[in-house]
C-alpha cells in the first residue's frame, strides 16, 4: 500500500519516508526531509512550490 507525500503529492514506496503526528492526532507523511522542513519549519503553500504536484500553474 503506497501513501501519497502531504506536501509534494508523490508516492512513498513502504518502509521509507516519515510519519509526523501533531498534538491534535493530525497525521502527516513525508517523502523526504526536504518536504517535511518546507512544510513544518518553513510554513510553504504546496500549490506555490514549482516542484510539487500540487503547484497550480497560472
Amino acid at each position: 500500500m503506497a501513501r501519497k507525500c502531504t506536501f509534494c503529492g508523490n508516492d512513498i514506496e513502504p518502509g521509507t519516508g516519515t510519519m509526523y503526528v501533531k498534538k491534535d492526532g493530525t497525521v502527516y507523511h513525508f517523502c523526504s526531509s526536504k518536504c517535511r522542513k518546507n512544510m513544518l519549519k518553513l510554513k510553504r503553500d504546496a500549490k506555490k512550490v514549482r516542484w510539487t504536484n500540487f503547484y497550480i500553474k497560472e
